[in-house]
């Protein structure tokens, strides 16, 4: 057990490398055994996931440290680590992996590769939560792209190839610039004299670099200026937030339905993550002073997203702009938090926006896979995702209609569920702040509602379409899916306690 517990962050990230080689070695013509044996090993990171949050001491800072010299030459080091806000986003992969796999039992082309590359993805997820080197980080970060453009290219919808080249060329566009910004922060630490690519180093020198001081005859100043937007629209991209968000809707139709429940349970909330992570803890000053702009592209998602939803008939592309607004709440917390941060307004509310934010990373996670997978549900059986196609579906599926409506009200917010806490948690915290845009952002609020609702209505009420009288309801293996996930939702919105205490600990430390 306490090489387990010394080894944690390593046996957890590489843990499905190991299961996605297990896979390849397995006979191509056993897909039954394929499917089987990729669930059960993707319930290892899980396992150890949750050995990590029973271990994991709430007041903190990063902990099960694993440290080792990699690259000395340039200041590198394999060096792995969590803390409360990686902690929640380690735990929400490891649930959603598992539950992503039991509705991939519906492929049936290529099996060995497809659950092989999803073992792959998983791994690239986890290392970037787990990464405490910016080198490391970054590999991490640019992985993961290449698994979910083969799962988007290979097993997507009609325009697969589009949305997948689409999808690929928005993140490694970002990725460039922090990948240069990165190199530009080694050199102006020292470079081979003694230049760092430790996050927890970085956080102790980067912002208290002189600004008046020269690098490649530019002010270290302009560098911090320059790396800062560098960071911040890299990770905008994959939250994604206006205006870098045209990306996710023909990624999240083109992909299977598994695809798109990590694309959005997961793979969102690494550019979040990145915000928290790197830029606001790097980036102080440059992160208050273009808080407001963070502020405008938060209202604008929330907004836009909503409105988008609502002139959907798409049901998937819906459910995919409901990510948008969704997301940008997490991104009006950041404001919030880069605005206050370092003062008595941060520990007034600053830490409760903070906060939120991170809690709406993984409610939002649950809810929306759990949205996709029910999407996915009714579609492998009308082969339409058309609203104006379904109708009265309650009176022959009344289980998924029962499941429907109950996650639909998650990702509504309503008080009882998860979704509600969250967003409550950052209008609470940006009010004081920002309280025209958070009175702006109540509009994307209403418009929730108004697409949740609307959805609601065309698939499971109005009259039957005869075409569908044959259909049947929700199987168990898609309902086991489900289930998980909608006992979290219910957990987390009467006891949101449970992930709160771990998630506050590392908000408080910021201020």
């Amino acid at each position: 057990m306490d090489f387990i517990l010394d080894h944690l962050p390593t046996l957890i990230t590489f843990s499905p490398l190991g299961a996605a080689v297990i896979i390849t070695l397995l006979p191509s013509g056993r897909p039954r055994l394929i499917k089987w044996t990729a669930l059960g090993l993707s319930l290892i990171p899980l396992a150890l996931s949750l050995i990590l949050w029973l271990n994991f001491e709430s007041g903190g800072g990063f902990q099960f440290e694993e440290r080792y010299e990699w690259f000395p030459q340039i200041g590198s080091s394999y060096h792995l680590g969590v803390d409360g806000i990686s902690a929640s986003m380690i735990l929400l992969t490891t649930i959603l992996t598992p539950l992503a796999l039991i509705i991939s039992f519906s492929i049936h082309e290529r099996v060995k590769a497809y659950f092989a590359l999803f073992m792959l993805l998983e791994m690239g997820m986890l290392g970037v939560f787990a990464a405490l080197d910016l080198i490391v980080f970054f590999i991490f970060w640019e992985f993961g792209l290449v698994p979910m453009y083969f799962l988007i290219n290979q097993w997507g919808s009609q325009n697969r190839v589009y949305a997948s080249q689409k999808f690929f060329l928005y993140t490694m566009a970002g990725s460039i610039g922090m990948l240069l910004a990165i190199q530009m922060m080694w050199f102006a630490t020292g470079g081979v004299n003694g230049g760092s690519f430790d996050i927890p180093m970085l956080y102790q020198r980067w912002p208290t670099l002189s600004s008046d001081g020269v690098l490649f005859f530019i002010r270290i100043g302009t560098i911090k200026n320059i790396a800062f937007w560098a960071f911040t629209i890299a990770f905008l991209i994959k939250v994604p937030a206006w205006p870098f968000h045209t990306w996710l809707p023909d990624a999240h139709t083109e992909a299977p339905t598994a695809g798109s429940m990590i694309l959005a349970g997961v793979l969102l909330k690494l550019g979040a993550y990145g915000l928290l992570r790197l830029v606001l803890p790097l980036f102080p000053e440059q992160a208050a002073d273009f808080a407001p702009v963070l502020a405008v592209l938060a209202l604008v998602a929330i907004v836009a997203g909503a409105l988008a939803s609502y002139a959907q008939n798409d049901f998937k592309r819906l459910v995919a702009y409901s990510s948008v607004g969704h997301m940008g709440f997490v991104v009006l917390g950041v404001a919030v938090a880069a605005a206050t941060a370092g003062t008595a307004a941060y520990r007034e509310h600053g830490v409760i926006a903070y906060s939120g934010a991170v809690l709406q990373m993984f409610n939002h996670g649950l809810s929306s896979a759990a949205m996709f997978a029910l999407v996915g549900v009714v579609y492998e059986r009308t082969h339409t995702r058309d609203l104006n196609e379904f109708g009265g579906l309650w009176a022959i599926m009344p289980a998924y209609g029962g499941i429907l409506i109950f996650c639909a009200m998650s990702s509504l917010g309503l008080p009882g569920l998860n979704g509600f806490w969250s967003e409550f948690m950052v209008v609470r915290g940006s009010w004081p702040q920002y309280a025209l845009v958070t009175a702006l952002a109540m509009l994307g609020v209403l418009m929730t509602g108004a697409y949740i609702l609307r959805a609601i209505l065309k698939t499971l009420h109005d009259r039957l379409n005869p075409q569908w009288r044959g259909l049947k309801d929700i199987s168990w293996r898609e309902a086991w899916a489900l289930i998980p996930l909608m006992v979290l939702m219910l957990a987390t919105g009467i006891w949101p306690r449970w992930v709160l205490d771990v998630i506050n600990a590392a908000a408080s430390r910021m201020g």
